[in-house]
């Protein structure tokens, strides 16, 4: 994949305030911010016209997915004003506005990213949507649905910069081992191994291969059916619950005490991969080697950070 500019203004001076997004030659708009600032942020202009927005926020019963509202309105401003008196939706603590700059956005064409952008997000499983509904797409000409696709497809760039990941689709690996990402992302410059967990006192073993940022642990992998920690608030204990619960992780036919991954699955980092594995907290920089040796995550990732500086010197 080329390299893309995008370019961030912080309204506020601040990376904690206001920050409008935008990529060049992309007639799409994005703005951003903390719900502490919803007074200025919906006397701005962007707000004042037709467009998508997301509502996000921590799940407040400690969910490991963050949870998030997409909706559409002609008017975004006066809808973002309504949700904050709605004590159903009280969980969100950020707020993404995305319109056309120049205002080109038609309410058929609204609706048809909302319904997308919901489809999407419940498809990549990184949040957990809140909408009670997911409406049909709106019925668009050929022209205009090509430019809602490629409108969602600068989205799906934008928003991760912003910290929200709930549109990247998660990394997948083909079936001769090596990774592909759903976007068709460059394989780094260094060579990724395949790490392998493998467990004797409970009879489990699990592959992984690190792609675009995320652990990926491979299909078929085993895990822990129940979480044996003596944590009670871990957030890893419930993900291990939620990954059970979507059937991400199903029985195994062989053991009544182990889980088997019924596909890959993408974790932010090699430590909540393994401590869903083993079914408690793990050091999974310590946990996971290279396949066919003793060399740690650790131990691999120190060679590829020596490698460079040798390089440079």
């Amino acid at each position: 994949m080329k390299g893309r500019s995008i370019r961030l203004f912080l309204v506020d001076g601040a990376p904690g305030g206001i920050i409008t997004a935008e990529i060049m030659n992309w007639t799409g708009h994005v703005l951003f911010g903390p719900r502490s600032r919803l007074a200025d942020l919906i006397q701005r202009e962007e707000v004042k016209r037709t467009g998508v927005y997301f509502l996000t926020g921590l799940d407040p019963e400690g969910g490991y997915k963050p949870m998030v509202y997409v909706g559409e309105t002609d008017h975004v401003g006066k809808r973002l004003a309504q949700h904050n008196k709605d004590e159903s939706k009280d969980f969100w603590e950020r707020v993404c506005v995305v319109t056309s700059k120049d205002q080109n956005l038609t309410k058929a064409h609204a609706k048809y990213l909302e319904s997308r952008l919901i489809s999407i997000t419940n498809a990549v499983g990184r949040g957990m949507l809140v909408n009670s509904t997911q409406p049909d797409y709106a019925q668009l000409p050929e022209a205009d649905t090509a430019d809602m696709e490629f409108f969602i497809e600068q989205i799906r760039v934008v928003l991760p910069v912003l910290g929200l990941d709930f549109l990247r689709e998660a990394p997948r690996v083909n079936n001769r081992g090596s990774e592909v990402s759903a976007d068709a992302v460059a394989k780094p410059a260094y060579d990724v191994p395949t790490f392998e967990l493998n467990s004797k006192k409970y009879s489990l073993a699990a592959e992984a291969k690190e792609i675009d940022g995320d652990f990926v642990v491979l299909a078929g992998s085993k895990a822990q059916t129940d979480w044996i920690g003596q944590e009670t608030n871990s957030s890893y204990k419930t993900l291990h619950q939620q990954l059970s619960e979507t059937g991400i992780l199903v029985a195994d036919q062989g053991s009544e005490n182990l889980s088997v991954f019924r596909e890959d699955y993408a974790f932010r980092s090699p430590s909540a991969a393994s401590a869903v594995i083993l079914g408690r907290s793990d050091n999974g920089r310590m946990t996971w080697r290279v396949k066919g040796t003793k060399k740690t995550y650790a131990d691999w990732q120190e060679e590829q950070i020596s490698g460079v500086e040798g390089e440079e010197l």
